[in-house]
């Protein structure tokens, strides 16, 4: 592997409190040394030159759905890691609904093992339920000892007090975050956006923000009641108010309770949902105005800890049906920084460090990957290379995911990702 310096760019590494000019030298995958520009000698190193751009830690995402194994025909490994690296993320983590459910710890090393052509960085995510049904636990030592970071359900909640206490209580000894899609569908069933005059307009039966925020208070409870120190609830893509201020109050009650935001969340609301658009549709749905509100209130404050797609591809002809029957989810690993430096820092002034931060470091600390989301001496050589001004197009249509659904073609996004290195490998160059 050949050393490569990166040379003029402005280093924005918020582990590290770093954000001025600095070269880089990347040397056997890992960080070899940062310096004042011109400090480092270039030897046998390939030069990138960074003048007029910011480097940073690889991008960390993690909430993805690759699909494999099981339903190839939507997103690959392969494809899904493209996309990922065309972002400029160089981790991703893989939620476990899929066919079969990854609830072993076999499945584990399959989704990691070199033949499936991963671009960067993938750590599973294990089910927290065989065939996350919900009755029995997995194994969760193997699951971890196999590579897991964290155990989930995701795409399905754990709705039992009893097994989602077991849960929090099997995770907790061998030191694993227990990841929950907060929905009590005792109220979702045969719903499909978010509940309100919209949707009685639509005709269409609507999510009550309940189902969302009860669930997270329950889970907090459940929490608190382990009375284990290393018990981690991380709520995955909050989208209400109500969940929110649960997730503050646990927070000043001194609970490790987590969570994340996905970019849809805090750009759209359920307006976007217009005339039956099915790449509109997801879940959690798409809120109200004020939810969206507080979604980036949130992010602002420090209340969300970290940025996370819920890249969730699906083919063309299953999105291209009545709206009640399409699936849920959207892609988002291509459009991710763009629209967070659009919306976070142009629009709402965030520095961009936080919006960084946000997106590698924080990320890194909810599930523990160490030697990520930093470019200090000794880490993993993962670099996004990017343009905070550019301005850009999304298209669809170039996107490297085999999927398409995205409520955001053409829209013009900031911030345009040029190179992407994982691992001290160059994945992504834009040409």
């Amino acid at each position: 592997m050949k050393p490569i310096l990166i040379r003029g760019g402005r280093l924005m590494d918020p582990a590290a409190g770093i954000d001025r000019p600095r070269d880089l030298l990347l040397v056997d995958g890992k960080v070899a040394a940062v310096d004042a520009p011109g400090k480092i000698k270039r030897g046998e190193a390939e030069v990138i030159d960074a003048k007029g751009l910011v480097v940073a830690p690889g991008l960390i995402d993690i909430h993805v759905h690759l699909r494999e194994p099981g339903q190839g025909y939507k997103e690959t490994i392969a494809t899904g890691t493209a996309a990922a690296a065309a972002g400029g993320f160089t981790t991703v983590c893989a939620m476990p609904n899929t066919v079969p459910v990854n609830d072993s710890a076999e499945t584990t090393r399959w989704m990691q093992a070199p033949e499936r052509g991963a671009a960067i960085r993938v750590f599973p995510i294990g089910a927290a339920t065989r065939g996350s049904m919900g009755e029995t636990l997995t194994e969760y030592a193997s699951l971890k000892a196999a590579g897991a970071v964290a155990v989930t359900d995701d795409g399905k909640p754990i709705l039992g007090e009893a097994i989602m206490r077991q849960a929090l209580n099997a995770a907790s000894r061998v030191n694993l975050p227990v990841i929950q899609h907060a929905e009590d569908t005792r109220l979702t069933g045969g719903c499909s956006m978010n509940a309100g005059p919209l949707a009685f307009r639509l005709g269409l039966r609507g999510m009550p923000v309940e189902a969302e925020s009860g669930l997270v208070e329950r889970d907090i409870r459940l929490t608190a009641e382990v009375k284990d120190s290393r018990a981690h609830l991380h709520v995955a893509h909050l989208s209400a108010k109500a969940a929110l201020d649960a997730v503050r109050r646990a927070r000043r009650n001194g609970l490790r309770v987590t969570c994340e935001v996905a970019p849809h969340h805090f750009v759209l609301n359920e307006e976007e949902v217009g005339n039956y658009n099915t790449h509109a549709k997801m879940n959690p749905p798409l809120r109200s105005e004020s939810d969206r509100e507080a979604m980036i209130e949130g992010i602002i404050d420090g209340s969300v800890d970290c940025i996370a797609t819920d890249h969730a591809p699906h083919a063309a002809h299953e999105k291209e049906q009545e709206f009640e029957r399409a699936p849920n989810g959207i892609t988002g690993l291509e459009s991710a920084l763009g629209l967070s430096i659009a919306i976070l820092h142009v629009r709402h002034q965030l520095p961009l460090s936080r919006v960084i931060a946000l997106l590698s470091s924080q990320p890194a600390g909810v599930l523990s990957l160490r030697g990520r989301g930093t470019l200090a001496v000794g880490s993993v050589a993962d670099v996004v290379i990017f343009d905070p001004a550019k301005k850009w197009t999304f298209k669809a249509s170039e996107s490297r995911s085999k999927s398409k659904n995205t409520p955001f073609d053409g829209w013009t996004l900031q911030g345009q990702v040029l190179t992407t290195i994982s691992e001290g490998r160059i994945v992504y160059r834009r040409s």
